[in-house]
């Protein structure tokens, strides 16, 4: 009698564990980008409220990240992705990589980083992809800052540029769309001219944002003084400096034309086993206390509007007073054939 008893007992205890309570631990994974940072005790209070565990799964470039999501979407990488930006968006979008999710904290986004009307993804942060430059350098030579994307065609300024291939890069695709727009594909002198003058003034082509921030441009440790970045990078070099300097070691070039506006998204992952947990993330990506806490962490603009930036981001990060910005539609029709011919025209 005392072991059925005891049987009994085993058998009831192991089924007990196997059934999840509402309020059991889940574990949720988040595909992101390299550049993905959050501060470790604002994550940890929302994983403590929320009973929620955040695994972070970094992919690369933005880029390379929705490539992968694309080729595992029968078999998801994970449960929410950050970091999918308009030059890519329409791609994630076109591949049906998301379910429909519409926070009650959008109320606080200005309409204009709502470019998905479906709720696929969410807005989150916005930065301007610039031409970023070695202060130190061009003060030593003497030399003038090019004001137009054409002046980089110039002699003067042969050897002194790298730039990301877009096909792998967002910020190399940004920069591809503010060529589009700003020579055209018609006209006796298009953006694929533009391009062939760049390669015959010895542009270095990146595969990414990482190589050729940290490991081309001067600014860090190469010997190429204009990049293209953010106009939101200057202030890095500043906040990482144990004595700051009266004036950023670098800067963005912000004047029109030259800057492309990149807003970056969230979304939920089809095939989510925790689609309520994803969504609380979501709200969690739009909460003040995130949104605040981004500009020091990725060093990118939020889309709340009552978010307060930091004082050395007001200081030091150039604003773009007009962007240059594409309609996600004409990139989705665009994209490939764009993408193609510049690899035609700069890698061949």
């Amino acid at each position: 009698m005392k072991l059925r008893i005891r049987l009994f007992l085993i058998v009831f205890l192991l089924v007990l564990s196997s059934c999840a309570s509402p309020g059991d631990p889940v574990t949720l994974t988040l595909v992101t980008h390299d550049s993905f940072a959050v501060s470790e005790d604002i994550l940890a209070k929302f994983e403590a409220e929320s009973g929620i565990k955040v695994e972070i799964l970094r992919s690369g470039d933005a880029g390379t990240m929705v490539n992968q999501s694309i080729l595992s979407k029968e078999n998801p990488l994970g449960d929410v992705m950050f970091g999918v930006d308009n030059t890519f968006l329409s791609r994630a979008l076109g591949a049906d990589l998301f379910v429909p999710y519409e926070s009650p904290l959008l109320d606080n986004v200005d309409d204009a980083y709502k470019v998905d009307a479906g709720n696929q993804v969410t807005p989150i942060d916005y930065g301007d992809v610039c031409l970023n430059y070695d202060a130190s350098y061009f003060e030593e030579k003497g030399l003038a800052l090019p004001e137009r994307l054409i002046d980089l065609a110039d002699p003067q300024y042969k050897s002194l540029l790298v730039v990301q291939n877009p096909a792998t890069s967002s910020p190399g695709l940004a920069f591809l769309l503010a060529t589009v727009a700003e020579f055209g594909t018609i006209d006796d002198y298009t953006y694929l001219n533009f391009w062939d003058d760049l390669v015959k003034n010895d542009v270095y082509i990146s595969d990414d944002w990482s190589d050729a921030y940290y490991t081309q441009f001067s600014g860090s440790q190469g010997t190429r003084p204009l990049v293209v970045s953010y106009a939101s990078s200057p202030p890095v070099e500043v906040y990482f400096m144990e004595t700051p300097p009266q004036t950023a070691p670098t800067g963005s070039i912000v004047t029109d034309g030259m800057c492309f506006r990149q807003i970056e998204f969230a979304g939920i992952l089809a095939g989510t086993e925790h689609q309520n947990a994803a969504q609380q993330f979501i709200d969690f990506l739009l909460s003040r206390e995130f949104q605040e806490d981004m500009p020091l962490q990725m060093f990118v603009f939020p889309v709340d509007a009552d978010a307060q930036l930091p004082e050395v981001f007001t200081q030091y990060a150039a604003v773009t007073a007009n962007p240059v910005v594409m309609d996600i539609a004409e990139i989705d029709a665009n994209r490939e054939t764009w993408i193609n011919e510049w690899t035609q025209t700069v890698l061949r």
